[in-house]
C-alpha cells in the first residue's frame, strides 16, 4: 500500500470514527434508546395507542429547581451542536459558512422556513392524528410542564435546543462528513432521514416514517439550497406551535391528542 493509499485510509478511519463519537454524544444514542423503546413498547400488553410519550417533563417537584435543571438540561443538549461545529472548523474553513448557518441571508431563510412548516407542519399534525386513530402512534404530550412564569420561555427554548441538535448535526454536520467519505447525495439523504426517524420511534411507528419523509424533505432542500438555516427556523417553528400550543389543542380536541 502506498503513502497515499496508507493516508486516505486513515483518514476515513477517523472520518467514521469523528462520525461515531459525535452521534454517540447526541442523536445516535437517542436513535438506540428509541428502538430498544419501541420494542418494549410493541411487546407490552397495553396496545401503543394505549400508551404516552412525554416530551418536556418536570424535572423537580420545586419550581426553582425544576427551572435550573430545564436551562442546565438545554444547555449541555448543546454542547454536541458545539462540538460538531468545532470538529467541522479544526478541518478548516468557517463551519458557519460551510453549512450556511449564519445571518447572510435572514430573509430567505425566513421565508423558506415558513415555507417547510406549511409543507410539513401540517400534514405532520395529520399524520399524528391518523396514527393515534389507527392505532400505531402513541399519545404525545409535548408540554406537560406545571404552569409557570417561565414555562412558555423555557418551552421556546427546548424547541430551538431540538431544532439546533438535528438539523445542525443531522444535516450540517453529517452530509459534509459523509460527503467527504465519498457518499452520493441520494444515499446521503436517505441515511440521515432515517436516522432522523429512528431517533423519534418513542413515539411510534407513525412518527418514525413521518420523521423520514421530513428528513428527505429537509436534505433535498439542504442540497438544493446549501443552508441548514431555514431548516432550524422551519424546525423551531413547528416544535414550538407543539410544545406551546398543545393545551390548547388538548382543550380543543381531547379525543384527538389527549
Amino acid at each position: 500500500m502506498t503513502r497515499a493509499a496508507r493516508w486516505a485510509h486513515l483518514r476515513r478511519r477517523r472520518l467514521w470514527t469523528e462520525i461515531g463519537l459525535v452521534l454517540g454524544v447526541s442523536l445516535g444514542a437517542s436513535a438506540v434508546y428509541s428502538i430498544v423503546q419501541i420494542v418494549q413498547r410493541l411487546t407490552a400488553e397495553t396496545p401503543l395507542s394505549g400508551q404516552t410519550a412525554t416530551i418536556n417533563g418536570s424535572l423537580s417537584d420545586r419550581p426553582v429547581f425544576d427551572l435550573i435543571y430545564q436551562l442546565l438540561a438545554i444547555g449541555f443538549d448543546l454542547v454536541p451542536v458545539a462540538l460538531a461545529l468545532y470538529l467541522l472548523a479544526i478541518s478548516g474553513g468557517s463551519p458557519f459558512r460551510r453549512l450556511g448557518f449564519d445571518l447572510r441571508r435572514p430573509w430567505r431563510d425566513l421565508g423558506r422556513g415558513w415555507l417547510l412548516v406549511a409543507v410539513i407542519g401540517v400534514p405532520g399534525i395529520l399524520l399524528y392524528v391518523i396514527g393515534r386513530q389507527l392505532g400505531f402512534t402513541v399519545t404525545v404530550v409535548p408540554s406537560p410542564l406545571d404552569t409557570h412564569w417561565w414555562t412558555v420561555p423555557v418551552l421556546i427554548l427546548a424547541a430551538l435546543r431540538a431544532a439546533l441538535q438535528e438539523e445542525v448535526i443531522v444535516v450540517g454536520y453529517l452530509f459534509t462528513r459523509l460527503r467527504q467519505l465519498g457518499w452520493g447525495e441520494r444515499r446521503i439523504i436517505l441515511a440521515a432521514a432515517v436516522l432522523r426517524g429512528s431517533y423519534h420511534l418513542y413515539q411510534g411507528i407513525g412518527p418514525f416514517f413521518g420523521n423520514v419523509v421530513m428528513g428527505v424533505v429537509f436534505g433535498w432542500c439542504y442540497r438544493r439550497w446549501g443552508r441548514v438555516m431555514p431548516l432550524v427556523v422551519a424546525h423551531w417553528i413547528i416544535d414550538i406551535v407543539s410544545f406551546v400550543g398543545y393545551p390548547l389543542a388538548l382543550q380543543l380536541f381531547p379525543g384527538l391528542f389527549g
